[in-house]
């Protein structure tokens, strides 16, 4: 029997050779074909031919289907052998294929019982869970011109990375996270970029971000969603599946947000993206969703998982219904052997394609349910994440929360590998800023790091914290309304937060009169002074910096319009403000002793202490609406450093008295929000008053 060898290109290891038969071959309706590599999911270009992997546990046959580009039906249909079959697992090699020349889709056969949950259709065309790119989709708002069939191209992976060099690994405490939409951040002609709503957009906008500070981008999802799954008019607005959170697949990038066709060589764009960061020493995280899929309940579509083992895939009760802890229909079973193997694979591949730098894991408490839906105390998922070795050097971040009621901020299995997105860093910050009764020892606990929620001294760097993100208002809008004006969702403004913990500062939405608007933006400086005084890994949501708004909307996942757009005219309007974020970003940088814990303190203080308006005094008994926070350290490089943050969100000045520093040392005022530019310091002798709705920093020099 004749022997050859075939390279063929494994998308979680080096390309590697192996030894097969080629003699005899099998024929089926016109190709020559053998058994695959059984190792090696979806399907994967080699010398000769392309390697095809799928598996399923209760399917009773599945065919290949290869269609030509843009045609409505398969040119070619190829059913796996049964010996083909091993295990679960169907593989098959197909010879003579070009990979440019052809789209693949599956169709399986099985068991037809929906109280078991089996609901095998084979008049469904099914796409590959392993596909690395999905055809049709490559126009934003245009409709998939195969329908619900989602169909699949080969993907040559022939990028270089080998300029990359080191990546920049940031410590947590150094990071400064900055959200983004893909779409959303030049796709206003105002952003003035040649690709606009696209990876080379944000590429060309990479030298204001180096200007900015930030040194992490956190991309909104980037997996295959289809936009027009949720399409829908209401009063005249197109309102589409815009924000993404709606996966049709795992491993494909969102081909829509190339600014070119890159056929076969889908995600090139994207790889650029993260190359340039990684050169300019920026990280690149991914918002990613395992929580559900785009095919939703018993009412919803059918393209992939359901066809295959839906049994597998998703949450069920015994009667097969579907379980809805994600609010989007249905529940992916991640602690499942399969999915969890399969979500594993995935994250590896953004690792080892795309260089990714980290996840945040959307309503990641879903990632800790046992098959019935019931929380775990060690998922087998979140621990395999944990200790993964090519993931060791990744950021983990959870949504530590889902919409099934599971609240975990500061419970979350971490093994002290996973950060959370700190939802009580938002809610008690935001209601001390307005002025809420009652807030202030809740803020200054927020203010050193959470050590109450996330075991001091143990779960260091856990928190992530945030006034804004993509869900909610921005920045502006918190200080602008006091109540969701989400109308234009069509909803009747039933959808979206009701407790948001904003003030308007006097008057609803937008308005001319210059007070208001001068207290508005301290308060936005208030806000941002505080977040990069924090202890814990600051996260802020683009266009913050330059007083972006969504008109009041606090759940714009449908507006693809100016509603969440970034308004880059802002910049030059808001350039004071963009300067003031500057200035803060930098002065985080300068003062580690904000970011981490230093030693036990320095000139007799302790690393961390709280102050009313009376030094040492305690719980704030003197004022409530006042917190003195100083952090205390040393370092080698800079020697003793003492950073005292004062607050006040009463609506009448205060007299404040500084702690006493030793002899040879002065405070001396860096920053006072009060002023609407940045001034020159000066230097106290130890009291000073505290405007109304404000934030000083001094530094013990």
């Amino acid at each position: 029997m004749m022997q050859t060898t075939i390279s063929i290109s494994d998308p979680l290891a080096a390309p590697v050779t192996r030894s097969v038969h080629l003699v005899p071959l099998d024929h089926i309706n016109g190709f020559d074909v053998r058994p695959g590599f059984y190792e090696i999911n979806g399907a994967t270009a080699m010398d000769g031919g392309v390697n095809f992997t799928i598996y399923s546990r209760s399917a009773t046959s599945v065919e290949l289907l290869l269609f030509r580009p843009m045609a409505k039906d398969p040119y070619a249909v190829i059913p796996f052998p049964d010996r083909y079959r091993i295990g679960n697992v169907y593989s098959m090699i197909v010879f003579g294929l070009d990979i440019e020349e052809f789209e693949y889709a599956y169709r399986v056969d099985g068991p037809y019982d929906p109280s078991r949950g089996l609901i095998f259709d084979k008049t469904k065309y099914l796409l590959d869970p392993y596909a690395k790119a999905v055809t049709g989709q490559s126009k934003w708002a245009e409709p998939n011109p195969h329908g619900q069939h989602y169909r699949a191209r080969v993907v040559q992976d022939d990028f270089d990375w080998d300029d990359v060099g080191r990546p920049p690994r940031i410590p947590m405490e150094d990071l400064i996270i900055y959200e983004l939409h893909v779409r959303g951040f030049t796709m206003d002609p105002s952003s003035g970029v040649a690709h606009p709503g696209t990876f080379a957009g944000v590429m060309e906008k990479l030298d204001y971000l180096q200007e900015l500070g930030v040194n992490a981008i956190e991309l909104m999802p980037i997996f295959e969603f289809d936009e027009m799954l949720d399409y829908r008019d209401a009063d005249g607005n197109h309102l589409y599946n815009y924000w993404g959170y709606n996966p049709v697949t795992f491993f494909a990038p969102n081909t829509s947000y190339a600014s070119t066709l890159e056929f076969n060589h889908e995600g090139n764009e994207l790889k650029h993206l993260v190359l340039e960061c990684k050169q300019r020493g920026i990280e690149v995280y991914l918002d990613v969703v395992f929580n559900h899929t785009a095919e939703g309940n018993d009412k919803g579509f059918f393209f992939s998982f359901k066809g295959l083992d839906n049994n597998v895939y998703y949450m069920l009760t015994p009667d097969g219904r579907y379980q809805n802890f994600s609010g989007c229909g249905n529940t992916l079973n991640c602690n499942h052997p399969i999915v969890h193997q399969m979500i594993l694979d995935c994250l590896r591949y953004w690792v080892t394609t795309y260089r990714i730098d980290g996840f945040r894991f959307d309503l990641a408490s879903i990632l800790g349910r046992q098959e019935d839906g019931t929380p775990m105390k060690e998922p087998p998922l979140l621990r395999s994440l944990a200790f993964d070795p090519i993931l060791a050097d990744v950021k983990l971040i959870a949504e530590a929360w889902d919409a099934g009621g599971l609240y975990q901020v500061g419970t979350f299995p971490a093994w002290n590998r996973w950060a959370e997105w700190n939802g009580r860093y938002r809610d008690d910050m935001r209601r001390y800023l307005k002025g809420d009764w009652g807030m202030a020892h809740a803020a200054a606990l927020r203010m050193m790091g959470s050590q109450d929620i996330y075991d001091a001294g143990v779960r260091k760097n856990a928190s992530v914290n945030f006034f804004t993100c993509h869900d909610g208002f921005t920045l502006h809008d918190l200080f602008s309304y006091n109540q969701k004006h989400n109308e234009n969702n069509g909803w009747n403004n039933t959808d979206g937060a009701n407790d948001n913990y904003s003030w308007n500062c006097g008057v609803e939405g937008e308005t001319d009169d210059m007070d208001i608007l001068y207290l508005r933006r301290r308060m936005v400086r208030n806000a941002f002074a505080l977040l990069m005084c924090s202890r814990g890994i600051p996260m802020f949501l683009a266009g913050d910096e330059f007083g972006n708004t969504q008109y009041g909307n606090n759940n714009a996942y449908c507006q693809d319009n100016p509603i969440s757009w970034l308004d880059w005219h802002q910049l030059e309007q808001n350039r004071a403000q963009f300067q003031f974020f500057q200035f803060m970003i930098q002065f985080r940088k300068n003062h580690k002793v904000l970011r981490t814990n230093l030693s036990n303190g320095a000139c007799g203080f302790p690393d961390v202490s709280f102050h009313g308006i009376t030094p040492w005094k305690a719980f704030f008994e003197d004022h409530e609406h006042y917190i003195g926070v100083l952090f205390a350290g040393w370092e080698r490089e800079r020697g003793d450093e003492l950073v005292y943050v004062a607050s006040n969100t009463y609506w009448q000045p205060l007299q404040v008295e500084l702690p006493r520093l030793p002899d040879n040392r002065r405070w001396q005022l860096i920053l006072d929000t009060w002023n609407e530019t940045l001034s020159p310091a000066v230097t106290t002798d130890g009291r000073f008053v505290i405007r109304p709705r404000s934030v000083m920093i001094f530094l013990g020099t």
